[in-house]
């Protein structure tokens, strides 16, 4: 945790600490008012097995469903071609 006035003081040696990956809680008169934390770097590859622990609380697809759903919006779309 960090006070306000510690924030102000040492801003360049905290934004290096948050840089480097730590984490701040920031308070005033004692009381938590704000959270200082770096940004999250974007995940480019998903390894197989993280997929699949992600998606097992995914809901299930019923494909027959699905294919109705989709079949019903097909019939929304006009061809802005077909006269």
């Amino acid at each position: 945790m960090i006070n306000q006035r510690d924030l102000r003081l040492k801003s360049r040696e905290i934004m290096d600490a948050v840089e480097r990956g730590e984490e701040f809680i920031v308070t005033r008169d004692g009381r938590q008012i704000g959270e200082l934390i770096p940004f999250r770097q974007r995940q480019r590859f998903v390894s197989r097995a993280q997929f699949a622990a992600m998606s097992a609380c995914a809901p299930t697809i019923d494909p027959n469903r699905l294919r109705a759903d989709l079949d019903i919006f097909d019939q929304m779309i006009e061809d802005p071609y077909d006269r």
